[in-house]
């Protein structure tokens, strides 16, 4: 898209960052009727936590803060937008209704912008924003039609804050935009590279990694959930199809079945849904997580708030979604992400059930799988010397004896460039060359963490250990020739193998810089 779009004008005199004017006495209105919230010829003040446009409503979700300093959240419809951060003096005419008595002053941090300060974001400056709500303004005759919209900005020193926009053009809601700072009151459109596509793939994995827990402490917390009667019949066969699936040891030591439990991590969910499949004939981690939610949310509790941040309809931009059900295909440039992912528990909270915390616990599984999605994506793409790389990164609890060890595995394939010469066939052209790498790390007593990288090309294996204990470093490296023969034995060109005390190094390394040399030549 592009074109130019114009910040709304205000007069001189108005500070850089304002909210724009809301009449008082304006209803909102109350998506379920609460008698009583708010006391006859009481104010409350109430803060925007969430704005969504439906057709030529809003819906908000405000944070209502009442007498005694209690806090309640509600949903409701306004005829006009309300930016986030928005707070406001409101009273209850009626069970159904709430009225804004007064429009109360912000920080500026998440006020929505009437015009942009060029001394902070000169000329030329590149913004980067979210569409949040479109509406068409009453059209003067004569005049062309004017499309108002409100544009979260994700970049630059305003990230967070809203801006007001005019334009000539309708912005769909929720799409991503960039603009050119022109002045202080135009911005020009850009079109969305996918460079920048990567930019907003990057920030969700920020979002998710922030929100993510290990999978072991939810799993550890299903084994020993403890009959209740807060735990319902279904609860407990969603926890029991959830365990059940897991596989283990022997299992992941047959091709057939890992190939089973890389189809059931939960990182093709997506795929199977575009293709039409439904989740429920196989088992699935990602969606059995999802119904395990569904089973521990409360009826009408503002848990679901929480909890919706965390799952695939609101966690993701639409965009992203699809792109995950398409991981081979390839899409911006690679960046450098961190393998593995860092464990990270969640503590109970004061005053939190069990089945509260359990609740949390799923949310961050399902953040964590939603991590390893999007750290696939940011590494698929097309790197500085033409090659193609695609990337598949998941996580697979398994079962070992009485334990539950979450393997973390990493598949990476890159595609030398084609090059066909002119007076050459289709049909005669050399199949593409393929390096395949491969990625694991695992904790499993008694040997302790493991990391473990190979790397095939042509038929030709070479593989690097690092083991954490001494003890177990000592040990695969006395049976590395024991491995090697198998794999002789299997029909590959074994190379170098050894086994490291330590971590991998992090970072670029040189040694992949002569992959594409032939070493049979």
């Amino acid at each position: 898209m592009t074109g130019e779009m114009n910040i709304l004008p205000v007069p001189p005199t108005t500070p850089t960052a304002t909210r724009p004017q809301v009449v008082s006495g304006d209803l909102l209105k109350l998506l379920t009727p609460i008698e009583g919230l708010i006391s006859a010829g009481k104010t409350a003040n109430a803060e925007v936590l969430s704005l969504k446009q439906a057709d030529q409503t809003f819906q908000l979700l405000l944070k209502v803060t009442v007498d005694g300093g209690r806090q309640t959240t509600v949903q409701a419809t306004s005829t006009q937008p309300l930016p986030t951060g928005t707070n406001l003096a409101i009273t209850q005419p009626s069970a159904s209704n709430l009225a804004i008595a007064v429009q109360q002053t912000t920080a500026s941090n998440v006020a929505a912008l009437t015009r942009i300060d060029t001394a902070q974001l000169p000329a030329g400056t590149l913004l980067q924003g979210k569409v949040l709500t479109s509406q068409v303004l009453p059209q003067t005759p004569g005049q062309p039609t004017v499309f108002r919209s409100m544009v979260s900005l994700l970049n630059t020193a305003l990230s967070g804050s809203t801006l007001t926009i005019d334009s000539p053009q309708p912005l769909r809601i929720g799409t991503l935009l960039s603009a050119l700072v022109q002045d202080t009151q135009t911005l020009k459109f850009v079109p969305l590279s996918n460079r920048q596509d990567q930019l907003a793939v990057t920030q969700q994995l920020t979002t998710q990694q922030s929100r993510q827990g290990s999978l072991n402490s939810l799993l550890s917390a299903l084994q020993n959930l403890p009959p209740t009667d807060e735990t319902s019949a279904d609860l407990q066969a969603a926890v029991n199809k959830l365990l059940a699936g897991l596989p283990d040891v022997q299992q992941l030591s047959t091709a057939k079945g890992l190939a089973l439990a890389l189809a059931n991590s939960g990182l093709f969910l997506e795929s199977k849904l575009l293709a039409g499949q439904t989740p429920t004939l196989a088992p699935d981690m990602k969606a059995d997580l999802l119904k395990l939610i569904a089973q521990l949310t409360p009826p009408n509790s503002s848990l679901g708030a929480v909890i919706a941040a965390n799952t695939l309809a609101q966690a993701m931009p639409s965009f992203v979604r699809s792109a995950l059900g398409m991981l081979g295909q390839v899409s911006a440039k690679p960046l450098p992400t961190h393998f593995p992912l860092p464990e990270r528990s969640l503590q109970s909270q004061d005053g939190e059930g069990d089945l509260e915390h359990l609740l949390r616990l799923a949310a961050a599984a399902v953040s964590r799988l939603q991590s390893h999605q999007l750290s696939s994506l940011e590494q698929t793409g097309v790197t500085d010397d033409g090659r193609l790389m695609s990337t598949w990164q998941l996580e697979i609890p398994m079962r070992n004896l009485q334990d539950i060890v979450p393997l973390q595995v990493k598949f990476q394939r890159e595609e030398a460039p084609e090059k066909q010469p002119q007076n050459e066939r289709r049909d005669e052209r050399e199949p593409k060359q393929q390096l395949w790498r491969v990625e694991l790390a695992f904790d499993m007593e008694p040997l302790g963490p493991l990391q473990v990288q190979a790397q095939l090309i042509q038929g030709s294996l070479s593989s690097q250990l690092w083991a954490e204990r001494p003890y177990t470093a000592s040990l695969i490296e006395s049976n590395l020739a024991a491995l090697r023969e198998q794999l002789l034995a299997s029909g590959l060109n074994v190379g170098d193998l050894d086994c490291h005390l330590g971590t991998p190094p992090q970072g670029a390394q040189t040694r992949l810089e002569q992959r594409w040399v032939d070493e049979i030549a």
